[in-house]
């Protein structure tokens, strides 16, 4: 990713430092005029030292204050012609103005001596300067009408004095105080509040009644004089010291209308509504309460203008979400200028999570530990500004096009991001995070406005990028920036467009916000990485044990990088393990452990500043001492047997190790932990979730969490009684789950045997190209998917077919084909994001053991009817013996499929019969 060779990165740090000096400057002034009652000659001395500080060239700057007859300047003031003023206003009325100058000509040349933000600086301290004084004046007034009333009610003198100076405000009082002595059930409140029209108890007339004809206008006068007859009422009903609290906390909370304000603006821009929040946030330390009605709405607004519209999300997002929360947000946010966008769903869905378990651990300490990383956000329509910078507008038409022609074309769209510049006010922004996350390695993570949405999690579409984030502050800009554009790009690639067509979301507006998190890890010698990480489920509906239940969940997790756990590897295994049920694990034998045990590791190495893929018994060899948890992730192998170890007396030189976590599992708080996570997010969330793990060796990190795609409708199907072996096709006993998949037309049979023997790399490609061409030609889900190991795995594709899900996605199942005799096999791939695909669009999946004694495999019938692929797709006829696609009603006398799972009893059928009606 290229970085603009003008403005340089020094100009991008001086521009970046000259904000940082205005907004300092800012809450200097604030300081100062909320200090209380200064003398005029300590409030111009104070204003003198702080006011230079926000400008260019400080030791150059001067100041000169006048307000009204009275004034204060710099010492040595003189006129010079480089000079910016701002008049002070005070309800509208000149009261006086602050004047800047230069006692020399600025460095700058001929250029204009001041920044037009530098401008805008001054007119808002000239501003902070004329409410300061108004509140002077109300102050002063009220004192004296208090000396005149001799002594009488404060809050009596707080009206009579708003009533003179403040109408407005007079009136939004009014109101409330009527609102509150309604709510108190006081008859002449109630009695006053129908003079202004029905009653809003009387149900009746408010429907019946002349329902769509206008109400009587109240002019204002009337309601400033209704406001005396209110206040009497409540001088009878309440304690004058309720009522100067209620009055004095209105208007206070007046205070915050800039805020509510900004937040009711359609086109407000996001830097609008983070200036607003930013200085809510400087008044909140000086007493500043809001009634829990206002809190709301600020809570409900900011959700909508942060995170989304979705109105299950908001009334979630503003019971937990602070104001707090918001500011602090503010502080590591990057946006382009006059920025309307968003974060993201993934950003949303760890902010709302984070936000859930913080409080809960009063409720539930072993929540306590669990940590978040470190995270800056970039706004969504950044993506929009970068498209407009490098002309690039046009490359919005490609969800428009073909899938094929999208495919063929993404590699070359990579390209053209990842050359492109990123914008210099963008830039300023990320050299700005980087000095906050210094040297730590980073990902950057997409977090579309349509991701990890209820019904459409988009699951592994987009690009997720790993970098070592070391070098020169230069080189760790370009390669973060080269990071951003690589993630914006896949915002254009064939899964992501094809998903979106899926779920009829191709019109839609689409925005990617991108998250810049810190990495969670150690360095373990040349390799930085976590300990462990995966993904955990709070609910599983793909079970492997009868003795499971769904609220059981899953776990899956794996060393190092968490990559190896969300993605289908070839070559490899994760532990898997029910938080619910940690006993029934899946592999119980400790042939099956060592068997199924992982044996690959995604790090960063931080020498050659590469994601990496090493071996991990060779990782462990070598820098074991220095692996965090060794000893509660690997057990010893002794013989045939494997044996848990402790930190004292594990060698890791010399032990021969298999990562099993059942130290982990057995021995620590960790089941607990990310069990009683998953029920929280659960119950406040109020769906069942799915979240992504990591853990350095010390502390729990959570890193994502969204809805869960699952699929509720799931029902133990009734296998029919009396089978024929002739009409029965395949049964299964291993990993089955519940449901029917019926009146299937088309079998396309991947031959094991024969794919194995293809010895041509690009004959394995072109099989996939081959389903991938059924898949848009053959009756949308009417179709089953048949064949070896695993199918859209990375890695090794001479395990399984090389599919990505948009390759399959109209199959109406996938089932899957171990051989006994070699090492391809289906992997029990619950929670990677290939098979979240297949839950979200209904995909069925069984793995099929052939060899197993139980099983029923009718070979004979998938190898010997009419393979009617040349017919279907001449340019593959070659495959003709690897691919098989069977006409079922043509190969059965007119049958076709219907399959029956049911995993209670951990049994599955294909059976041949006639077409169901339903």
């Amino acid at each position: 990713m290229p970085v603009p060779d003008d403005p340089t990165l020094a100009q991008l740090r001086d521009a970046l430092s000259e904000r940082t000096k205005e907004l300092n400057c800012v809450y200097s002034v604030d300081q100062i005029f909320n200090q209380g009652e200064l003398a005029w000659a300590q409030l111009c001395q104070r204003l003198l030292e702080a006011i230079p500080k926000g400008w260019r060239y400080p030791e150059r700057c001067q100041v000169h204050i006048r307000l009204g007859q009275q004034v204060c300047a710099s010492p040595g003031w003189t006129a010079t012609p480089w000079q910016q003023r701002a008049l002070i206003l005070v309800q509208g009325e000149e009261a006086g103005e602050i004047v800047i100058s230069y006692t020399e000509a600025p460095p700058n040349g001929g250029e204009d001596p001041f920044l037009a933000e530098e401008q805008h600086l001054l007119e808002t301290i000239a501003a902070r300067f004329g409410r300061h004084i108004h509140v002077q004046r109300l102050t002063a007034a009220a004192v004296a009408q208090n000396h005149k009333n001799n002594g009488a009610g404060q809050w009596q003198v707080i009206i009579d004095m708003l009533r003179r100076t403040n109408p407005r405000l007079l009136m939004r009082i009014t109101r409330k105080m009527l609102n509150l002595l309604c709510q108190r059930h006081v008859t002449e409140a109630e009695h006053l509040l129908e003079s202004f029209g029905p009653a809003y108890r009387s149900e009746e007339s408010v429907l019946f009644t002349a329902a769509n004809a206008p109400r009587q206008y109240a002019g204002s006068g009337d309601f400033l004089d209704a406001s005396q007859a209110v206040f009497a009422i409540a001088a009878d009903h309440l304690p004058d010291h309720e009522i100067a609290e209620h009055i004095q906390r209105w208007i206070t909370e007046d205070r915050t209308d800039f805020l509510a304000n900004i937040l009711e603006i359609p086109g407000a821009s996001l830097q609008e509504v983070v200036s607003a929040l930013q200085r809510f946030q400087h008044l909140v330390p000086r007493g500043l309460e809001l009634s829990p009605q206002r809190e709301t709405a600020f809570k409900a607004s900011l959700g909508r203008r942060f995170f989304s519209d979705q109105p299950q999300f908001i009334n979630i997002v503003k019971r937990h979400v602070t104001l707090e929360e918001y500011g602090d947000l503010t502080q590591r946010l990057i946006m382009p200028p006059n920025s309307h966008g968003r974060l993201g769903g993934k950003a949303a869905g760890m902010i709302l999570a984070e936000s859930i378990l913080t409080p809960a651990g009063a409720a539930y300490p072993i929540l306590q530990g669990i940590r978040t990383p470190r995270t800056w956000y970039l706004a969504s329509d950044g993506i929009l500004h970068f498209l407009h910078f490098n002309n690039l507008e046009d490359i919005v038409e490609q969800k428009y096009k073909e899938i094929d022609q999208v495919r063929q074309e993404y590699p070359f769209v990579v390209q053209l991001f990842k050359n492109s510049p990123m914008p210099p006010d963008l830039l300023r922004g990320l050299a700005v995070a980087l000095d906050n996350l210094s040297q730590s390695p980073l990902i950057v993570r997409s977090s579309s406005l349509l991701e990890d949405r209820l019904g459409a999690a988009f699951a592994g579409k987009y690009k997720s990028v790993f970098i070592a984030n070391q070098g020169t502050k230069e080189e760790r800009l370009r390669a973060l920036a080269d990071a951003i554009a690589e993630v914006y790009a896949s915002t254009f690639g064939p899964d992501p467009i094809e998903y979106r067509a899926r779920h009829e979301l191709v019109d839609l507006h689409e925005e990617m916000g991108v998250l810049i998190q810190e990495v969670v890890g150690t360095q373990v010698g040349p390799y930085f990485l976590p300990a462990f990480a995966g993904v955990a489920f709070s609910t599983n509906d793909f079970r492997w044990s009868p003795r499971l239940q769904r609220e059981d969940g899953l776990v899956r997790m794996v060393p190092g990088l968490g990559t190896r756990a969300v993605d289908r590897v070839a070559t490899d295994y994760p532990i898997l393990f029910a938080p619910g049920r940690p006993g029934l694990r899946i592999n119980i034998t400790p042939d099956e452990k060592m068997r199924y045990a992982p044996r690959k590791i995604d790090v960063i190495n931080l020498m050659t500043n590469a994601f990496e893929t090493v071996d991990l018994g060779d990782l462990l060899r070598r820098h074991g001492r220095a692996y965090p948890l060794l000893h509660q992730l690997a057990s010893v192998r002794w013989g045939d047997n494997l044996h848990l170890t402790s930190a004292m007396t594990l060698d890791a030189a010399q032990d021969e190790l298999v990562i099993t976590g059942d130290g982990l599992i057995e021995r620590t708080a960790f089941v607990e932990q990310i069990r009683t996570m998953l029920q929280v997010l659960q119950e406040q969330m109020q769906t069942p979730v799915d979240v992504e793990f990591a853990h350095d060796g010390r502390d729990f990190y959570l890193l994502q969490c969204r809805a869960q795609s699952y699929a509720p409708e799931n029902q133990p199907a009734t296998i029919p009684n009396h089978l024929s072996l002739d009409d029965v096709l395949f049964s299964a006993h291993r990993f089955v789950s519940n449901g029917i998949v019926s009146n299937i037309t088309h079998l396309v049979y991947v031959d094991p045997w024969q794919y194995q023997a293809l010895a041509e790399h690009e004959d394995l490609v072109a099989v996939g190209r081959a389903v991938s061409q059924l898949n848009r030609i053959l009756p949308a889900r009417r179709f089953i998917l048949i064949g070896p190991g695993r199918w859209g795995s990375r890695g090794d594709i001479k395990l399984g077919v090389s599919v990505t899900f948009s390759d399959i996605d109209n199959a109406a199942m996938l089932i899957e084909i171990a051989d006994g005799q070699r090492e391809f096999g289906p992997e029990l791939s619950f929670g990677t994001h290939f098979f979240l695909d297949l839950v979200e669009s209904r995909i069925r999946y069984l793995p099929l053991y052939p060899h197993d004694p139980e099983t029923r495999f009718h070979a004979q019938f998938l190898t010997e009817s009419a393979n009617v692929l040349p017919d279907l797709l001449p340019d593959f006829a070659h495959l003709a013996a690897v691919v098989r696609v069977i006409d079922l009603p043509k190969a059965s006398r007119g049958r076709v499929l219907h399959v029956y799972m049911n995993a209670e009893k951990e049994k599955a059928v294909g059976v041949l019969g006639g077409v169901m009606s339903w």
